[in-house]
C-alpha cells in the first residue's frame, strides 16, 4: 500500500535526520562536563586596575613533561596579562634534558624582566632552567648545581654508567645549550661549565671554586660571593628570606601577584597527548561506523569522546584554547549539513572537513600571545593574539605528524572494517542495541528490499546526491558518481549506508 510504504521510507530516513542533532548534544555535554572537571581556572584573569604585576610559575618535583604545561600556561598568562616579572620558584632535584629544552625555550619568549629562586634545590636541569632567566635570587640555606648529564635506566632503578664517548657528546651538548641562556643573560659561562664538566674546574681570581675532576655545587653564599674587578657576584644576585621579601627587594612589593599552580591534570594531560594520533583514529572509525548504521549510539559516543580528549589534551597542555575546539565542531557542523540538509551541494562538505582538518593540526600548535592588550579609554581590555606571523615547521611537525598517523591508519583500519566487521556478529549486535528509538537492522534490510528496483522521479539535480520521489515517498539518493538532472527517470539499485543509490532508468 502507498501509505505504508510512505511510512516505511520515513522510517529509513528517519536515522538521518536525528543522528546529527544526537551527535552535537552529546559532543557538546562531552565538553562542558571537561572544562567543569580538568581545565584550571586561571587566577588573575581579570585585569588589574593598575600597577605592575608579577607571575610566579612553580618549579618542583622532577622537571618532566607535565611541568612544561605548567611553565607554557603561566608564560602565556604573563604575556597575556603584560606581567612586569615572570618568577621560577624552585626546589627540584633535576629532571629530562629534552623537557628543559622545551621550558627554556618558554621563557624566552617572555620578554620582561625573568627571576628565579632558589627555594632550596636547583640540582642538574633546575640549574640549566635558572640560567635562563635574568637573575638569580637564593633562599637561606639553598644549594645550585650538580648539573652533569647522567642517564637513568629503563627501569628506573639506577644510573647507567656512559661510554666516554657518549659521555662527551652528551657534555658537549648540554653545555652548548647552557651556554647559550648564560651568555645572553649576562652570566659567568665558566659557572655553568664547571657544574656540568667535571674536567673544567673552576678558577677566578687564583683562587680555586672547584677542582678538575669535582662537580661544582654551590650554597646561596658561595653563589653571591663577589669576585673580579670590578666585583661582581658569582651566580646569585642575593640571599632573600622568601618570595615576600624578594619581591620586595626588586620593587614589587604592592604589585598584583598571579600564581600558578598544578592543577593535576597536567599528568593527564601528557598521557592523552602521547596517545592523540591513536585517539584520532579511534574519532574517524567512530564517526565512519556511525554514519554507516542507523540511528545514533556506542560508536557515535566512543568518536565523540576520542575527539573530545584530543582537544582537552591540546588545551591542558597550553597549546591552544577552546577555539579549536569550536572550529572543529563549526566544520563538523558543515559536513552534517551538506549529508543530511543540502546532499550534492560540495561546496558545504568540503568547507567543512577543511575546517576540521586545520583545528585538529591547530589544536597541538603552540601559540603565544604577540599583540599587547591595550584597552581603549572606556572600553575593556582586548585580549591578546596569537604570534601567526611567527608560524614556523617545527611548530608544525608533530601535529601534522599525528595527522599523517592518523589518515594512514584510518584508512587501513576503515578498509578492514568495510570489509569484515558488516559480516561479523560483534557488528550486528552493536548496530542493534545502541541504536536509539530506530527498527533493527533487520527490519531496515527489509525496507530496503522492498524499495529496491523501484523507479522514481529525481525532483533535484544528483550532483551526485539529491532528492528523488518513488510513489508517495521522497529519499535521498545518491549516483555512482553521473550527473543526473531534475525529471529524469532514475532506478533503486541499491543502498549506501541510509542513501538510495540510483541509475537512469
Amino acid at each position: 500500500m502507498p501509505g505504508a510504504r510512505d511510512t516505511d521510507a520515513r522510517a529509513l530516513a528517519s536515522p538521518r535526520q536525528t543522528r546529527y542533532a544526537s551527535l552535537m548534544r552529546t559532543y557538546l555535554a562531552f565538553l562542558m562536563v571537561c572544562g567543569a572537571l580538568v581545565l584550571p581556572v586561571q587566577p588573575g584573569c581579570a585585569a588589574a586596575a593598575s600597577g605592575k604585576k608579577v607571575v610566579i610559575l612553580p618549579v618542583r618535583d622532577d622537571i618532566m613533561p607535565p611541568l612544561v604545561y605548567v611553565i607554557r600556561r603561566g608564560v602565556k598568562e604573563a604575556m597575556d596579562q603584560q606581567a612586569d616579572l615572570l618568577v621560577l620558584d624552585m626546589d627540584t632535584n633535576g629532571g629530562r634534558l629534552d623537557v628543559t629544552r622545551d621550558i627554556i625555550e618558554i621563557i624566552e619568549k617572555f620578554k620582561g624582566d625573568t627571576v628565579t629562586y632558589v627555594n632550596k634545590n636547583a640540582f642538574s636541569a633546575g640549574a640549566f632552567v635558572s640560567a635562563a632567566t635574568k637573575h638569580i635570587y637564593m633562599a637561606p640555606g639553598s644549594v645550585i648545581g650538580a648539573a652533569a648529564p647522567i642517564m637513568v635506566s629503563p627501569m628506573g632503578d639506577g644510573v647507567e654508567k656512559l661510554s666516554d664517548t657518549y659521555e662527551k657528546k652528551m657534555v658537549s651538548a648540554v653545555r652548548a645549550m647552557v651556554r647559550t641562556s648564560a651568555q645572553r643573560n649576562g652570566y659567568n659561562t665558566d659557572v655553568f661549565e664547571a657544574m656540568i664538566d667535571k674536567t673544567r674546574g673552576l678558577k677566578v681570581d687564583d683562587k680555586v671554586i672547584a677542582k678538575e675532576g669535582d662537580i661544582l655545587t654551590l650554597t646561596d653564599t658561595e653563589a653571591e660571593k663577589e669576585y673580579g674587578h670590578p666585583a661582581k657576584r658569582l651566580l646569585s644576585s642575593g640571599t632573600v628570606e622568601n618570595l615576600d621579601a624578594l619581591l620586595k627587594r626588586l620593587g614589587y612589593e604592592g604589585a598584583q601577584r598571579i600564581e600558578v599552580k598544578p592543577t593535576g591534570a597536567e599528568r593527564l594531560g601528557s598521557w592523552i597527548n602521547a596517545i592523540s594520533p591513536l585517539l584520532l583514529i579511534i574519532g574517524v572509525i567512530g564517526i565512519y561506523i556511525e554514519f554507516k548504521s542507523p540511528g545514533f549510539g556506542l560508536p557515535g559516543i566512543v568518536a565523540i569522546v576520542a575527539f573530545g580528549l584530543y582537544f582537552l589534551g591540546g588545551y591542558v597542555a597550553g597549546f591552544s584554547g577552546a577555539e579549536w575546539m569550536l572550529a572543529f565542531l563549526a566544520g563538523l557542523v558543515l559536513v552534517a549539513l551538506e549529508i543530511f540538509v543540502f546532499p550534492g551541494t560540495v561546496a558545504l562538505g568540503v568547507t567543512g572537513a577543511m575546517i576540521m582538518l586545520v583545528a585538529v593540526v591547530m589544536a597541538l600548535v603552540d601559540l603565544y600571545p604577540a599583540i599587547p592588550a591595550v584597552p581603549a579609554p572606556g572600553l575593556p581590555a582586548v585580549p591578546s593574539l596569537p604570534e601567526f606571523g611567527r608560524l614556523n615547521w617545527q611548530m608544525f611537525e608533530r601535529p601534522l605528524y599525528n595527522l599523517l598517523v592518523a589518515v594512514c591508519g584510518s584508512a587501513v583500519c576503515v578498509w578492514l572494517a568495510n570489509k569484515w566487521l558488516p559480516d561479523t556478529p560483534i557488528y550486528r549486535a552493536l548496530v542493534s542495541q545502541s541504536a536509539s528509538g530506530v527498527q533493527s537492522v533487520l527490519a531496515q534490510d527489509q525496507q530496503r528490499h522492498a524499495l529496491s528496483g523501484q523507479i522514481g522521479v529525481a525532483l533535484s539535480p544528483l550532483r551526485p546526491g539529491g532528492k528523488a520521489q518513488f510513489g508517495d515517498a521522497i529519499l535521498d539518493v545518491m549516483t555512482q558518481g553521473d550527473l543526473i538532472p531534475p525529471g529524469a527517470r532514475v532506478r533503486i539499485i541499491g543502498f549506501s549506508a541510509t542513501e538510495a543509490v540510483v541509475e537512469v532508468a
